[in-house]
């Protein structure tokens, strides 16, 4: 053992001694034996760190501007340091889907108003990593980019892809045969193995020049030249990514915030055409959820009527606005179901009568009889020519049918774009919902199979249908409510229905039913805006309807919408004295009382105005106490007082004109007033109604204020039902959300008192209810929180960053605003757990970070807060850090401390410190026009406070409010922790960003007392983790990745040296904590996913400094400290420590290649042998070094052959840790065993099944020394411990270690490996050799008719396929044979039939690349196989290569390497 060479000591330093002493507690002295010291001089000990423990990274902020690299520009130039233009901050202007932007008419809004429609309208606040899709989140070979990088690869020709198919030669396929074959163009093809095709054969022609004399130096620089022309440049690309779901450290960009849309329907109304054509019929569709008994759409109304029957509307009604000529409209369904029906309801103009009277003719004449009734007709049309005339501005309800939806949509198919008609008609035997079709459709699709159950309910693919409804039926005058419509759908859906008893009214309405094209044109929104593309403002629009959902829709409001419906139901006066019969009810919105001060805000219906400043009910004959089923839209102005109410008013018409009657009589009144105690009144109202004209400022009171001398009907009894139902983006519906914007917004005006309910708050008592007021947010509803999530958080954040000044004392209120954001982010996690991605982040919260979170009053390009600004207050102040802290930081620099204690008044800083930072921000805001001032009526505040305010940083008060934090505040926080990290990181960004120090050096963007506290909440975290890992696993798995996303972020804009010390922090607390596990794996995995995550930084490369170890010999050395320092050039007294250094995981490796120094590290802990209990990680670990090797290999920058031997280096000590590895890798070379190697095998067994793959006889020859006398050596380990057990990898792992070991080879510096060869023992050589006789193996070539074979086997998890497949593949006979013997080691393995080895995890999923497809799709084409053979060729190409530039440095390293050998 005295004789072991530099390498047994250095690379074999025994990682598995150490993981025993780590973990086991059996350590008992290093194996390590030192050089001999006539060899090699001074001997470092700089790996007297074990692996397990982590090394001080080296500062690297300082590191970079002590070690300037030489370089000017130029490739290697950028990989020193992170580019200028890393991040950047941008403001995109969001997209409105309108021609103009939705916002309220009035220039005077209230600022809670304002508030709203600022959230709604402005810019997005981007931060965005430019780099960021380098990452290996992104990495190209886990995409379907794969295919893309496979392009253009040149067909490698094999012999045994030309081999003959079996015993039938005919003459023209000869001569195919005879043809040169090889790639090397020799005239050998398989055939040559027979005895007869040899001797009729034609001799082959002879090589030019192969007698010549050509000195050894040429013939080696022109192979050399020919191996390094025409090389595929990324060799992953070649190789399928391992096999993964999506990656851990991909964070997907969040979607932009939109309105809400469910799926949507298009309605076409085409034509309706009754037996009689008398008199104009209005109609009106709406979708209705029978289960939930809801209405789910509002009104659309259309105008099917001759030009000739509108003409006898004429006196009443104003010229038509092309708004309400719409035919067509878009419903939105978010949830379809087997519930749902389009109610189509009819009324015509009031006339005489009852509804079974006027209904009669339409019921009992026919269009065929149209000759022989026409004096009847004439009368009929006269008759209602009169009755439009006089009464044409009233209606009355006239007939009504439902559509079940879900039937068209089933029946009408999927996926087929040619229209289908169906027929809807009462009088089947299925009902009036039943469909006949012509017999072409019927036979094109009767073998076509319908779906059914939610499958059915999807409104996205059916194909277009036109449905013609024959047949409605008449409304009945007292079953007008929607509760009896409820009780006829359902009865619809029984095959005994009620109604198919009644006599219908015949009629022909042509309906065509699709789903929604994506961007129609000519569309109107529900506030009749027009929705971009719309050419022509001329052509009949088809609207948008708006959807009233089943059920809560938790969608942040993203326009201004203000819209109210209003329901009157019924009416009660069988107890009013006098005649009142006929009754309608006149709706107005009102802003005073006088009768001229209606306003024009109820949306018309159909060929009216747009807008009018009333609206009527239609009339039931003769019914005292009538129905109605109205719906009246109201546009609500943006602001409302206490004076806006809506006046309703009853009249008695006059059906019969008689003298001295005047048509309309009003008979009773009663209001609604709009607001009550400052909030929007909703809901259902039962209204006492007064005989009377209510007198002077009533709109102030509610008709429930019995006021002195009035009149009432019934003693003032509720006789009148109402219902409202507010749409709206500015009205909160809650009133816990509206007490606290209320109470905000009245400390931003200072208006007080505030008056909230039934109280009056004065600004003495404002700050308790304030503080009451927040943490009674838990108490409201979850909807509306949502709705309004972006302003409460943004009202929220501006509380913590500026604390309000009340009654003349700063109110600190940064701890109750933290409580409620942790409980509000918990609350959309518990309930909304469909809207998480793979890391349990909150989509809706993931969208507010991203585009909507901004510092308060940053606005690029506004001069100050004002309206623009969040909130623009001017009573802000902030206060000084305070004196006091909490003990179990543990930090005692002095210095001014934070001010956010929330259990510690305010005290102020010095006066100086306070003006100076006051006259900086000033003079910086002069300097930067993106740093918006913030003027403050700066006399008043210093009345109040005798100060001047200054503003906080959101993400210094965020850290500190975390760090002291305690109870279940802190475990609410911890829950959801990447909310409240990627807050803080993009308020640090914008703060940057602001000062302008998006450029400063690293070491001087934020505070000490900032960064201590990062410090302590990383600290905290880290142990949080190693504590209850066990306890709650899904939790810690969570807190665990979101602490590696916030170390990954805060690299891109914090001291990089400080980040590395908090990763340290983190793995000493996992380090301690493993000394005590007895199953470490999955602590360890948590690990590796931290790790993995971190060392997905865009930047990777760069933070390892590639560039330090191999500085020219004339810079500085990369000391890291004084003990570890040594010369940076390969001088001769160093040279071989220096050397050495870069192969091992040296301590300067891994302080200088900090991060991969750390994966390195975790590969050759987890891969060591005796690593007791983490055999499970080695997948996980090694798809870890694979994907950023991978990564590497496809990212442009890096492309310069210059830069990626750089990028190779850092990776060196992979080939050591490789070497350690062979005698658990999977054997690809054994053709012998059938039985393949058993997954556990002994030293021994291993050297006596002739585990040495080369001799060491041809070992040494290769390495040009003399062929030493000596014993062979005892055991092919570098350890000799005996009789030890090694699991082996699988074959899916080995191959994945081989080919990252191939892109090392491949792509460092020659003049490094060669120097590192020289180094190496027989022992060493032999090992490394063995290591490149698998790569031969692993990769080689499996041949076409493999994949052919393959692909004709039916394949099945069976114990016996492998023996199946060996016998398929080898039922031919010949040179056949003779190649399929040579890749059996491949094939006999797979228990799935790849000639990829096993796959023994592999997931069945759709989305895997072409060789794991092997195993699922059975039937390829061609094509398929062909680019999997051409796939296949080009790696084994290439792979082969690479181990021919190896061997040819082994070979050049052999003169030097013969002495040593000795």
């Amino acid at each position: 053992m005295a004789e072991r060479r530099a390498f047994a000591q250095k690379i074999s330093r025994t990682v598995a001694a150490e993981v025993r002493k780590q973990i086991s507690g059996q350590y008992s002295g290093s194996p390590q034996l030192l050089k001999n010291l006539s060899l090699v001089g001074n001997v470092s000990h700089h790996a007297s760190v074990p692996l397990t423990e982590a090394v001080d990274p080296v500062d690297l902020e300082d590191y970079l501007i002590t070690h300037p690299l030489a370089v000017e520009s130029g490739p290697l130039r950028d990989l020193l340091e992170f580019p200028p233009d890393d991040i950047e901050v941008v403001y995109n202007p969001r997209d409105c889907r309108t021609l103009v932007s939705a916002v309220p008419e009035e220039s005077e809004m209230d600022p809670h108003v304002r508030d709203c429609v600022r959230s709604y309208t402005e810019d997005w606040a981007i931060v965005n990593r430019k780099y960021h899709k380098l990452g290996t989140g992104f990495n190209p070979n886990t995409l379907d980019k794969q295919k893309e990088r496979q392009k253009g690869l040149p067909k490698q020709i094999f012999e045994s892809d030309e081999a003959p198919d079996g015993n039938s030669y005919q003459d023209e396929q000869d001569d195919l045969k005879r043809r040169s074959m090889s790639i090397d163009d020799t005239p050998r093809g398989s055939w040559a193995c027979s005895i007869f095709d040899l001797k009729n054969s034609l001799p082959d022609a002879l090589l030019p020049s192969l007698l010549d004399r050509t000195p050894n130096e040429d013939i080696d620089h022109q192979n050399d030249d020919q191996r390094k022309s025409n090389r595929h440049k990324e060799l992953f690309a070649l190789h399928p990514a391992p096999d993964e779901e999506e990656p851990i450290e991909r964070l997907s960009i969040p979607e932009i915030p939109k309105e809400h849309f469910g799926q949507r329907l298009l309605v076409k109304c085409l034509s309706l055409k009754f037996e009689i054509e008398i008199e104009p019929i209005f109609a009106s569709l709406a979708l209705y959820d029978v289960k939930e008994k809801k209405k789910i759409s509002e009104n659309f109304y259309f105008d099917l009527n001759s030009e000739q029957m509108k003409g006898m509307l004429r006196p009443h009604v104003p010229p038509a606005a092309i708004t309400t000529l719409a035919r067509s409209a878009i419903f939105s369904i978010t949830y379809p179901s087997q519930d749902v029906f389009l109610v189509i309801k009819l009324e015509k103009v009031l006339q005489q009568g009852d509804i079974g009277e006027c209904a009669e003719p339409y019921m009992i004449f026919k269009e065929a009889d149209a000759t022989k009734n026409k004096e009847k007709l004439e009368k009929l049309r006269s008759q209602a020519d009169q009755f439009c005339q006089r009464l044409g501005k009233y209606r009355m309800p006239f007939a009504w049918t439902a559509i079940h939806l879900m039937n068209i949509v089933s029946s009408a198919g999927s996926l087929e774009r040619d229209s289908t008609d169906v027929e809807i008609s009462a009088g089947e035997r299925k009902g009036s919902w039943s469909e006949r079709r012509n017999s072409s459709v019927v036979g094109r699709r009767s073998l076509e199979r319908t779906t059914s159950g939610d499958e059915a309910c999807s409104l996205t693919t059916f194909r277009p249908a036109t449905l013609t409804v024959t047949n409605f039926f008449k409304q009945e005058g007292d079953r007008l409510s929607d509760e009896d419509l409820y009780k006829f759908l359902a009865d619809m859906r029984r095959p005994s229905s009620v109604l198919r008893r009644l006599r219908p009214i015949t009629a022909q309405l042509k309906i065509d039913i699709s789903p929604a094209p994506e961007n129609p044109h000519y569309c109107l929104t529900p506030e009749l805006l027009q929705v971009k593309l719309y050419p022509d403002s001329r052509v009949r629009p088809t609207r948008e309807i708006l959807e009233f959902p089943a059920r809560d829709v938790y969608v942040p409001n993203t326009t201004y919408r203000n819209l109210l419906f209003v329901y009157p139901q019924s009416l009660n006066f069988a107890n009013r004295q006098g005649s009142a019969r006929n009754i309608t009810v006149k709706v107005q919105f009102m802003y005073g009382e006088d009768p001229s001060n209606a306003m024009p805000v109820i949306f018309g219906k159909s060929s009216c105005s747009e807008f009018s400043k009333e609206a009527y009910t239609a009339v039931v004959y003769h019914n005292r106490s009538p129905d109605f089923h109205e719906e009246i839209k109201v546009k609500l102005p943006a602001t409302l007082t206490d004076h806006h109410h809506l006046l309703f008013t009853f009249y008695h018409v006059s059906c019969q004109q008689k003298q001295n009657t005047p048509l309309e009589t009003p008979v009773g009144y009663t209001w609604i007033p709009m607001l009550q105690n400052g909030r929007l009144k909703t809901g259902q109202f039962c209204l006492p109604v007064s005989l009377e004209k209510p007198p002077q400022a009533y709109s102030v009171l509610s008709p429930e204020v019995p006021l002195p001398g009035m009149k009432w009907v019934d003693n003032h009894k509720g006789v009148f039902n109402v219902e409202l139902v507010a749409a709206s983006s500015v009205h909160t519906q809650d009133p816990y959300l509206d007490k606290f914007f209320a109470l905000v917004n009245a400390l931003d005006e200072h208006m007080f008192p505030v008056r909230i309910g039934d109280m009056r708050i004065m600004e003495n008592n404002l700050e308790n209810e304030l503080k009451s007021s927040i943490s009674a947010l838990n108490s409201s509803q979850l909807e509306p929180v949502v709705r309004f999530l972006h302003l409460l958080l943004d009202k929220l954040i501006l509380l913590v960053v500026r604390p309000p000044v009340i009654a003349g004392q700063i109110v600190n209120l940064g701890q109750a605003s933290f409580e409620a954001m942790a409980s509000i982010v918990n609350r959309l996690h518990k309930n909304l757990e469909g809207n998480q991605d793979q890391h349990g982040r909150n989509s809706l919260l993931t969208s507010y970070i991203y585009y909507v979170f901004r510092l308060p009053n940053t606005y690029p390009n506004s001069p100050s807060p004002g309206p623009g600004g969040l909130g623009g207050s001017v009573h802000y102040a902030t206060m000084a850090r305070s004196a006091v802290r909490p003990a179990s930081l543990h930090l005692n620099r002095s210095r001014s401390l934070s001010n956010s204690n929330p259990d510690i008044s305010g005290t102020p800083t010095s006066p100086d410190d306070e003006v100076r930072s006051i006259i900086g921000s000033k003079a910086m805001d002069r300097s930067c026009n993106r740093m918006s001032s913030h003027t403050e009526t700066s006399s008043f505040l210093q009345t109040l406070t005798g100060r001047l305010p200054t503003k906080k940083l959101f993400h210094e008060e965020l850290a500190l409010q975390w760090v002291v934090c305690s109870g279940s505040v802190r475990e609410a926080a911890l829950q959801q922790a990447w909310f409240f990290f990627e807050l803080m990181v993009k308020s640090m960004v914008h703060h940057l960003y602001f000062t302008d120090k998006l450029d400063a050096p690293r070491k001087s963007r934020f505070p000490e007392r900032f960064m201590d506290d990062i410090a302590a909440l990383v600290s905290t975290i880290a142990s949080d983790v190693v504590s209850r890992f066990q306890k709650d696993a899904e939790m810690v798995e969570r807190l665990n990745m979101s602490l590696a996303f916030f170390l990954n972020d805060l690299l891109s804009v914090m001291d990089r040296g400080f980040v590395f010390s908090l990763v340290k922090a983190c793995y000493k607390q996992v380090s301690s904590k493993l000394y005590s596990l007895p199953n470490p794996s999955l602590l360890v995995s948590l690990r590796l996913d931290f790790l993995r995550v971190i060392c997905s930084h865009e930047h990777y490369v760069t933070l390892n400094l590639p560039c330090s170890l191999l500085t020219p010999p004339a810079s500085p050395s990369p000391s890291v400290s004084s003990a570890t320092s040594q010369s940076s050039g390969f001088s001769t007294n160093v040279q071989d420590q220096k050397t050495a250094n870069m192969f091992e995981l040296s301590l300067p490796f891994r302080q200088q290649h900090y991060l991969a120094g750390l994966v390195l590290t975790e590969l050759a802990i987890i891969l060591d042998p005796d690593a007791d209990g983490l055999f499970g990680l080695h997948k996980k670990v090694i798809n870890m070094v694979h994907n950023l090797l991978s990564s590497h290999d496809s990212d442009p920058r890096y492309s310069d052959p210059q830069v990626k031997a750089r990028v190779a280096m850092l990776y060196l000590p992979l080939i050591g840790i490789i070497m350690e590895t062979v005698p658990q890798l999977y054997d690809f070379t054994e053709t012998h065993n059938q039985r393949g190697r058993p997954s556990c095998v002994a030293v021994e067994d291993y050297e006596s099944e002739g585990g040495n793959m080369i001799s060491q006889t041809v070992a040494m020859a290769i390495a040009g020394a003399p062929v030493p006398q000596l014993v062979r050596p005892s055991s092919f380990l570098l350890t000799s411990s005996t009789g030890r057990q090694h699991s082996v990898f699988s074959a899916e792992s080995s191959r994945s270690l081989l080919i990252c070991l191939l892109w090392v080879l491949k792509h460092a510096d020659e003049t490094v490996l060669q120097k590192w060869f020289t180094d190496l023992s027989v022992l060493q050589l032999n090992r490394l050799l063995d290591l490149l006789y698998l790569c031969v193996s692993c990769f080689e070539y499996k041949g076409k008719k493999v994949f052919e074979r393959m692909n004709s086997l039916t394949f099945k998890k069976s114990k016996d396929m492998r023996a199946k497949l060996e016998e398929a593949i080898l039922g031919s006979i010949g040179a056949r044979q003779e190649m399929v013997r040579r890749s059996r080691g491949q094939l006999e393995r797979s228990p799935s039939g790849s000639a990829f080895g096993s796959q023994e995890n592999l997931r069945w999923r759709k989305d895997m690349t072409h060789w794991r497809q092997n195993t699922e799709k059975l039937d390829k084409s061609r094509a398929e196989i062909e680019h999997e053979a051409l796939i296949d060729g080009n790696l084994a190409t290439e792979a082969n290569l690479i181990i021919l530039d190896t061997l040819e440095i082994i070979v050049q390293a052999g003169p030097r390497a013969a002495p040593a050998a000795m």
